[in-house]
């Protein structure tokens, strides 16, 4: 088996030591992921367009490493607010309502006061059925 880094780009990566994505074998393993938009460095306010953020960029990582949303099995939200999380479960639930992966949420600090949410997955190759 081959392991493979994926990169989104971001300073962060280099700067901390870690990958977006690391790709063992079938299993891909998503870095918690914040609502920036690493192209721009930019992040919106609130955690309703950080959760969309946050799902492409998971989109992006997923799909270099040959694998969609379909292919999650396991989510890791972290929020520095538990009361905001009911404001990103209709987002939530249209990614991931189908596939319903194993999930826990955990409220606290985030590295950047400004993020809302963060978000890790598991996901292997092929559980769905298609990528």
């Amino acid at each position: 088996m081959t392991r493979r880094l994926i990169s989104s780009g971001s300073r962060f990566e280099q700067e901390i030591g870690y990958s977006r994505a690391v790709v063992d074998g079938d299993w891909i393993f998503v870095s918690g992921t914040t609502g920036f938009d690493y192209a721009s460095m930019t992040i919106e306010d609130g955690i309703v367009p950080q959760t969309e953020q946050c799902i492409r960029n998971i989109q992006s990582a997923l799909a270099q490493a040959g694998a969609s949303l379909r292919d999650i099995v396991r989510v890791t939200y972290v929020v520095p607010q538990a009361d905001e999380f009911a404001q990103c479960w209709p987002t939530l639930r249209a990614c991931f309502g189908e596939i319903r992966p194993a999930a826990t949420m955990i409220s606290a600090g985030l590295a950047d006061p400004r993020m809302r949410i963060e978000i890790e997955v598991t996901a292997r190759k092929g559980s769905s059925g298609a990528t």
